[in-house]
């Protein structure tokens, strides 16, 4: 144990998977081609590459991703099931919308499932689960936030690295539903990050905040992981709600 909290005095420092290309097949499946074209469509939906509201049509998908409309189809009923891609009457799919009451929604539950998942982990805390967590926050604060150092250039390993260090903190609780739950959650607010990023941005301390919550953890403190956490979360959104802009656009 003590070899495991003396490892926080480190200097410091579904995201979701990069963009699967596809891998020409002498014959590929149509499963295969719908996976592929799932993957890719995901990616940018989630980084924002696709905007909010945006019709969604079948030729344009296919031009655009090099595919043809029965894998798009299948990968846009896999979208909805995501809760990424809507179906609207008479307009068929578009990218699921945005709106400052669906952010709020999403960051109360988040916190809430979250709430369950941290006190289960920590209430069956093992030396396993503490070393994983350790790690996690080791590797996550040797990793710059931005690829450049005066301007926001999203590095795709600490976006990765970050969802590995929350996913650890609840990995302990004993419940693979809730898990993915949380994780579908975590999807939804990274889309949004993403959409607002260089204005959240400049405004954060992760590395302190994320280093608060392993202290914490690891004390078995779960009050004050919680509150860490909901903090955590809850600035984020409230930066991403500053940003006007965003959900005026989406409104227009």
């Amino acid at each position: 144990m003590p070899k495991i909290r003396n490892a926080l005095s480190t200097e410091e420092k579904s995201p979701p998977a990069a963009s699967v290309s596809i891998t020409p097949l002498a014959s590929p499946t149509l499963s295969t081609l719908a996976t592929n074209l799932y993957d890719r469509m995901r990616s940018d939906l989630l980084a924002g590459k696709l905007e909010p509201g945006r019709k969604l049509q079948i030729e344009f998908l296919s031009e655009t991703y090099q595919a043809g409309p029965t894998p798009v189809r299948e990968a846009l009923n896999r979208l909805t099931s995501d809760g990424l891609v809507e179906r609207r009457d008479q307009r068929g799919f578009v990218v699921k919308s945005i709106s400052a009451a669906d952010l709020a929604e999403i960051t109360k539950t988040r916190c809430w499932l979250e709430e369950i998942a941290v006190r289960e982990s920590i209430a069956a805390a093992s030396v396993a689960w503490e070393e994983e967590l350790v790690l996690s926050f080791h590797r996550l604060s040797k990793t710059p936030r931005s690829l450049a150092e005066d301007r926001y250039e999203e590095n795709r390993e600490w976006e990765k690295l970050h969802r590995a260090f929350h996913r650890a903190l609840i990995s302990g609780c004993g419940s693979r539903w809730l898990i993915a739950f949380c994780e579908q959650l975590a999807d939804q607010l990274y889309r949004y990050r993403q959409l607002s990023v260089r204005k959240v941005f400049p405004k954060r301390h992760e590395h302190s905040e994320h280093k608060d919550i392993v202290e914490a953890a690891l004390a078995g403190d779960a009050n004050t992981v919680v509150h860490l956490l909901t903090r955590h979360y809850n600035a984020t959104a409230n930066i991403i709600l500053e940003d006007k802009a965003l959900f005026t656009k989406e409104q227009a």
